[in-house]
């Protein structure tokens, strides 16, 4: 995942587009407590700079040192670069002992993980009972029935290079494994549905898709997704100059769930405990 993203750190920083307070404000009202947060693959700090205006202290973490260096500095918010596959030890070290972390956030890039030995981690890590975890992934942005269908257009051509697990965020996390219990007032894990809604002009949308993972794939290869042709279409659809602004919605989807006091975490593997130990 990480180096997916390696090469357009700063150009992800500048384009993805920016959570809405309606959901931290959701999240937070479901934790018993606004202590510690763990933003796992926080990338540029998207989520962490929301977390850190209700929480006192957010972990931001991601395998990707590009990320992290255009992340926004904050007095509360600590950053630290882990290994791809975050080991019990190094776990303990960077973010915190056994049932201390009041809430684990990561936004669009469940998908990416290796979920068993995620869920272990977050298990040990979140307070008991009622930790919570919440994870949530964004889809295609919207701005009418004829631009939207150009998106489609276009991200139906960009499958090819495209990783397969990105077939989860186009379920809309809706299939995604997510073994926890439903949080205070909910009957289930979601997902839950909210909405960016953002100012942009066509400049700054093709930015946006720039940042993405198979546009990048793609121009190694040597293939440009946003061909001649291609552009032309959209600013077709688009009905104004590039940076004419136009109001831009992602939908947004939230799974959100607990750990209780019974929830079983399982134990490291032997090849584990022995890596840790050599």
């Amino acid at each position: 995942m990480a180096d997916l993203f390696l090469k357009q750190a700063e150009i992800y920083q500048k384009s993805r587009p920016s959570y809405p307070r309606k959901l931290f404000d959701f999240i937070a009202s479901k934790t018993a407590s606004h202590d510690v947060v763990w933003d796992v693959a926080t990338g540029s700090g998207q989520a962490a700079t929301s977390l850190a205006s209700i929480y006192e202290s957010v972990i931001g973490t991601d395998a990707s040192k590009n990320q992290l260096e255009n992340a926004p500095k904050l007095p509360n918010v600590r950053y630290e670069c882990t290994s791809p596959n975050i080991s019990m030890s190094e776990l303990e070290e960077k973010i915190g002992t056994e049932s201390s972390v009041d809430l684990v956030t990561v936004a669009q890039a469940l998908h990416w993980f290796d979920h068993d030995t995620f869920y272990n981690r977050v298990k040990w890590v979140l307070k008991k009972p009622n930790g919570v975890i919440a994870a949530w992934c964004y889809t295609l942005p919207k701005v009418d029935d004829e631009f939207d269908s150009v998106v489609r257009k276009f991200y139906a051509v960009s499958k090819p290079y495209t990783a397969l697990v990105v077939g989860l965020l186009d379920d809309k996390y809706s299939n995604i494994k997510f073994p926890f219990d439903p949080v205070d007032g909910c009957v289930d894990t979601g997902p839950f549905e909210f909405e960016i809604k953002q100012v942009m002009s066509l400049g700054e949308l093709f930015t946006y898709i720039r940042s993405w993972s198979s546009y990048q794939t793609a121009k190694d290869k040597g293939v440009e997704l946003l061909s001649d042709r291609v552009m032309e279409e959209f600013r077709n659809a688009w009905k104004e100059d590039e940076n004419g602004e136009r109001i831009v919605t992602f939908p947004v989807y939230l799974r959100i769930g607990k750990v209780g006091d019974g929830s079983p975490v399982m134990q490291p593997r032997y090849s584990d405990w022995i890596a840790e130990r050599t």
